[in-house]
């Protein structure tokens, strides 16, 4: 009975850990949910149940006579697709019977404590050569790739130091955005920029909650209503802010 017990709660540390990681790293809910109610079938555990929302995860476990429950709050999230897929593939070997708890567990944790994102020069750049892209693709001129390049670029180091400094997401993004739009009224102001809207909306792209956006609307559309109008809720304030940026800088220029 106690083998029993000590691997029910083995089975609830697994599940736990890999919603966790899912969930830092930009997963949808419902995503989330089915892993862990997935995985827990393949250890064997026919009936378990799983509730998740952006700020945290529920999953409980029916036993013999009893149920056990336990909550992990996330505090934290990113975007680092290549953890999600990691997960699901220690999933997939999982139920093939390649990993037991004790393996999935030590797998997960390695992949909780790796850092896989791009090192900061390499999204720093790709920002800056995305931003000039998307002047040219909103019919902007090749003259104004030189000054959407630079201000993306500051502009995405700048969310990322404000972040640091100030950890709250709204504030980042709003200085950031009106880092953006200065440095974009310097260069049409200096003569290195023709067209300011242009220049300010290529450089704003990199910090559009495009994901967020999207996870939001699947969430909905996956009948995950708490999840999916919250992720909204963020997406909406994280375009308010960088155009309360945007708007100040524009009202003294």
């Amino acid at each position: 009975m106690e083998d029993q017990e000590k691997y029910t709660y083995d089975v609830m540390e697994v599940c736990l850990l890999a919603g966790k990681i899912m969930l830092q790293s930009g997963a949808e809910t419902y995503r989330v949910e089915d892993t862990m109610m997935w995985m827990a079938r393949a250890f064997g555990i026919a009936q378990s149940h799983s509730y998740v929302t952006p700020t945290a995860i529920i999953f409980s476990i029916e036993g013999i006579g009893q149920t056990k429950t336990r909550l992990v709050r996330i505090t934290n999230r990113t975007t680092d697709l290549e953890k999600v897929t990691i997960v699901n593939s220690i999933s997939r070997s999982i139920h093939s019977g390649s990993l037991n708890v004790h393996e999935a567990y030590e797998s997960l944790k390695k992949v909780e404590k790796a850092k896989l994102q791009f090192p900061l020069y390499v999204q720093i750049l790709s920002a800056a050569i995305s931003s000039g892209c998307f002047v040219i693709m909103f019919q902007g001129g090749w003259y104004d790739f030189i000054p959407a390049f630079f201000s993306g670029g500051v502009g995405l180091f700048s969310q990322l130091y404000f972040h640091r400094l100030v950890p709250i997401k709204f504030f980042s993004e709003f200085l950031s955005a009106f880092v953006i739009g200065f440095l974009a009224y310097i260069f049409v102001k200096i003569g290195l920029g023709t067209e300011l809207d242009k220049i300010i909306i290529g450089s704003v792209m990199p910090l559009v909650p495009g994901l967020l956006i999207t996870n939001a609307v699947r969430d909905l559309m996956a009948g995950h209503f708490v999840s999916g109008l919250s992720k909204g809720a963020e997406a909406f304030l994280t375009a308010f802010a960088i155009g309360a940026g945007i708007a100040v800088i524009l009202t003294f220029v």
